[in-house]
């Protein structure tokens, strides 16, 4: 049997600003059973767009299973506020958050807040390396069974269980812990963007940078290629470095035009406010070629990252009938067998790093606690 695609699709939408907009979308994916959902962000004016990450913790009450990927940009931005941002996605949705990690490279955005001039792109791709641990150190420095929630003492967590994470870095320093609670997946789904070109040994220092930070960091990567062979070559220098627990999705057009021949079908893509949001139907050309895609082997990924050029159009078509076409051909889950994006993406909840060894490898004299945290403490 054929091993199951990891699918994902994203849901950019310049110029929408509507919660229900994002959520319509979001709700074919689901019922295409993809993996995830991404939605773009950045600090630039241009184009216009909701934020991504508010925006998708307004939908995920109205989704279920679908996880939810925003772009959080490491840039401008302190890691202590983002992973309390990110974890609270994963409560919010029950298990279902990841992060986009993206940096900000323009000088529209270094005025924007004006506290530093644009840095070049390896410095900010090591800067975003060091927020991600940062995130990763603070989602785990509450364990799972510290919110102990006792009324009749009025304790509400074993101060015993929150840790200092003592993050010492070029970028910013970062003591902890936490101000919430170990997220439901222990850590959200980390996702990192990578282009061929960035594992090429004339790569740009850049490029190098944003390797370096997916192999140290990445669960997934969401992989630039543009053509068959070289993202075969390029999965296979990642797979290599990262190890087999790296899921690779490469990026894919799954713009499904209209046709003025050869309709596959029709379908209503009126807005909720009544306007016309997409088209009547979609090119049995453009179908068939998105499904050679996906179904082609020797790919060295192990998915798909869709990118719509219209959204409701595009995933519309997905769900109707790209969907059907590969659960037939035993490709695509029937249905979400699992409830958090780690589930759908086949990878393991992780042990928190600050808890107790396993009694076979505990210390035969345990050391002397140090003081209980306090308030949380950042430096930049």
């Amino acid at each position: 049997m054929p091993r199951q695609l990891h699918l994902s699709a994203a849901l950019d939408s310049p110029g929408r600003f509507d919660a229900g907009h994002y959520a319509a979308l979001a709700g074919l994916a689901e019922r295409a059973t993809l993996d995830f959902v991404t939605l773009d962000d950045s600090f630039t004016p241009e184009p216009g767009r909701p934020d991504a990450l508010a925006t998708l913790a307004r939908i995920a009450p109205l989704t279920g299973r679908v996880g939810l990927v925003p772009t959080v940009t490491t840039t401008h931005t302190e890691p202590f506020h983002t992973s309390i941002s990110v974890n609270t996605l994963d409560w919010v949705s029950k298990g279902r958050a990841g992060w986009l990690v993206g940096v900000s490279a323009t000088d529209t955005e270094a005025k924007a807040f004006g506290r530093r001039p644009v840095a070049p792109a390896d410095e900010l791709w090591a800067e975003a390396a060091d927020a991600v641990e940062v995130a990763a150190r603070l989602w785990d420095s509450w364990e799972d069974d510290a919110e102990i929630r006792d009324t009749a003492t009025g304790r509400f967590v074993d101060r015993d269980k929150l840790h200092y994470v003592d993050f010492e870095g070029r970028h910013f320093s970062v003591r902890g812990p936490s101000i919430t609670p170990r997220p439901p997946q222990g850590r959200p789904v980390v996702v990192l963007p990578v282009s061929a070109s960035d594992l090429a040994p004339d790569a740009s220092p850049g490029g190098r940078a944003r390797v370096a930070a997916a192999i140290r960091h990445a669960d997934v990567v969401l992989l630039d290629a543009p053509d068959r062979a070289t993202r075969l070559s390029a999965a296979t220098e990642l797979r290599l470095r990262a190890g087999e627990s790296l899921r690779i999705l490469a990026r894919l057009d799954a713009a499904l035009p209209v046709g003025t021949t050869g309709i596959t079908g029709t379908t209503d893509t009126t807005d909720s406010d009544g306007s016309d949001g997409g088209t009547a139907g979609t090119d049995r050309a453009a179908e068939e070629r998105l499904l050679a895609e996906l179904t082609a082997t020797g790919t060295g990924v192990d998915g798909f990252h869709l990118v719509p050029a219209d959204p409701l159009r595009d995933l519309t078509a997905l769900a109707d009938r790209i969907a059907p076409a590969l659960r037939a051909a035993g490709l695509l889950r029937p249905a979400y067998t699992g409830r958090t994006l780690r589930d759908h993406l086949g990878l393991d909840r992780p042990a928190g790093r600050y808890g107790p060894l396993p009694s076979s490898l505990a210390p035969a004299a345990a050391p002397v606690p140090a003081a209980s945290p306090a308030l949380a403490e950042v430096t930049r």
